[in-house]
């Protein structure tokens, strides 16, 4: 079935020419991103956006395995229609026990910068490559257009034999866009219970809307007879995308920085933010070709401008090269429930309220224990150096809601679109749906700190489907010591009147 809809590219199929090569750099990567206010219009209606240095999608941030990335955010936002502080969160970095204060997730590890302050992020990459990306961590407001790829080059990649070119013209997000700004599609889903309907999709910051003008289709140039590593990133805050490229099959070698098994397939789902590399071979006649991205993403008739084809095909098995199944020595249970016609998501009866001091400094200000935080931060405190089995039990629930971990990835034992466990070789990844069958994951609490878990659907997260996962306090405290940048984060942001926080 061909798609043409708003979430479209163009694969263009060139004569033979030379690719490009990988550089090493220096082990520190500086990154400047300047948030700032830009009128833009990637589906054809112009808005007023929240950007990195001035792009939607951001700048892509590169990096080669074992660098320590060093990124300066500078706050510029102005406009009052939209949140004015910020933070920035790193989706599927290791964030080390030492380096918790910088991971990003406000009012857990950190508060947000105020407009006006700068803060500098330094993450050590550490033996991690693959594909991930950097977003807006505060409410909904990457949704506002603060979003962009972050890529970690391997030079010694054991995968290296299976492509020819993998370069920034290979990488693809996808996303879902609004006309509206956050602050009122907020209040009108507090107000309903209805998560607000996209407006249209992005492929690489360009869509369409019904009814709106002919945006430039994105293009993505390949060279005949050469094979395309390329790095899906999506960046949506619900929308669930499925990629193909007519004439073309997909091999998955990626799922959420971490090498799996080769699988050729016609279609990929991506729940939002997940990410997968999948080679193209570019062996067909010279032509151009679809990169088809249909998407889901609540009720079309809520929204006329989408324009999206609903049909989902089951997502393919992609395991990955064997590793040794954990077992498990604490066994938690996630029921996730809504509150019907409300904005309210409970885990386990409880919907997640940030708190006004984060985890993090609670933890650093002494021990801790269940007393220490309020019900409402849904925070469980894990034992050290154990094997932590969440278990999300079976549901009605017609989303597919994107689980992710902070800091850390897991063993996927079953998907919730299988009836099966896999205890031989599950994939790691770092963002699982969950919902329909059950879903059960694993991961170690070998790297200590306080871990944000929750729904990907940035919306469902503001509405309280989320916990803290806070592994060993007691090394944390011992182990995390913030700068004085840091510390005055929290002092500034709380200083602030409400309309600028």
């Amino acid at each position: 079935m061909r798609f043409f809809l708003a979430s479209t590219a163009l694969l263009t199929l060139l004569k033979s020419r030379q690719a490009l090569g990988l550089a090493v750099d220096s082990n520190i990567k500086d990154v400047t991103l300047n948030i700032v206010n830009t009128k833009l219009a990637p589906d054809g209606f112009s808005r007023s956006v929240v950007t990195a240095n001035g792009t939607y999608p951001g700048p892509p941030i590169t990096a080669i395995k074992g660098q320590t990335l060093r990124v300066k955010v500078n706050n510029k936002l102005t406009d009052p229609t939209m949140r004015r502080s910020t933070s920035i969160n790193f989706d599927g970095i290791f964030v080390g026990t030492s380096e918790a204060y910088d991971e990003g997730s406000p009012f857990v590890t950190t508060c947000p910068i105020a407009p006006g302050a700068s803060y500098t992020y330094e993450l050590a990459l550490n033996d991690q490559a693959g594909t991930f990306w950097y977003h807006s961590q505060l409410s909904v407001q990457y949704v506002d257009g603060l979003r962009g790829p972050l890529i970690v080059y391997d030079p010694l990649d054991p995968l290296r034999h299976l492509y020819d070119v993998d370069d920034l013209s290979t990488v693809i997000q996808i996303g879902d866009w609004w006309q509206n700004s956050t602050l009122p599609l907020l209040d009108g889903y507090v107000a309903t219970g209805v998560v607000p309907v996209s407006d249209s999709g992005t492929v690489n910051g360009a869509g369409r809307f019904n009814g709106g003008p002919a945006v430039p289709w994105s293009v993505v140039n390949v060279v005949a007879g050469k094979r395309y590593r390329f790095r899906i990133i999506n960046q949506s805050a619900r929308n669930v995308f499925t990629m193909s490229i007519d004439s073309h099959t997909l091999t998955v070698i990626e799922a959420d920085g971490v090498a799996t098994q080769s699988m050729t397939v016609d279609t990929l789902d991506l729940l939002a933010g997940q990410r997968y590399s999948v080679v193209v071979h570019a062996n067909q006649p010279v032509a151009n070709y679809w990169i088809n991205a249909p998407f889901v993403g609540g009720a079309p008739a809520r929204n006329l401008h989408q324009n999206a084809t609903l049909s989902v095909p089951s997502s393919a098995t992609l395991p990955l090269v064997p590793t040794p199944v954990m077992v498990p020595d604490v066994n938690i249970t996630l029921d996730l429930v809504v509150t019907d016609g409300k904005a309210i998501w409970n885990v386990n009866n409880i919907s997640y309220l940030h708190p006004t001091v984060p985890t993090l400094n609670k933890v650093l200000a002494g021990p801790v224990n269940a007393s220490s935080f309020d019900p409402t931060e849904n925070t469980f405190i894990l034992p050290a150096h154990k094997t932590i089995q969440i278990t999300f039990p079976p549901t009605d629930d017609d989303d597919a809601h994107p689980l992710h971990l902070h800091g850390n990835n897991f063993q996927v034992i079953k998907s919730m679109t299988s009836p099966d466990l896999n205890v031989v070789n599950p994939i790691r990844r770092d963002v699982v749906g969950v919902g329909g069958s059950g879903t059960t994951i694993r991961f170690r609490t070998d790297n200590a700190g306080p871990w944000f878990f929750h729904c990907h659907i940035f919306w469902h997260m503001q509405a309280g489907l989320a916990t803290v996962m806070l592994a060993d306090p007691d090394t944390t405290r011992k182990t995390v010591k913030p700068d004085s940048a840091w510390n005055d984060l929290c002092p500034a942001y709380n200083a602030l009147p409400a309309d600028l926080q």
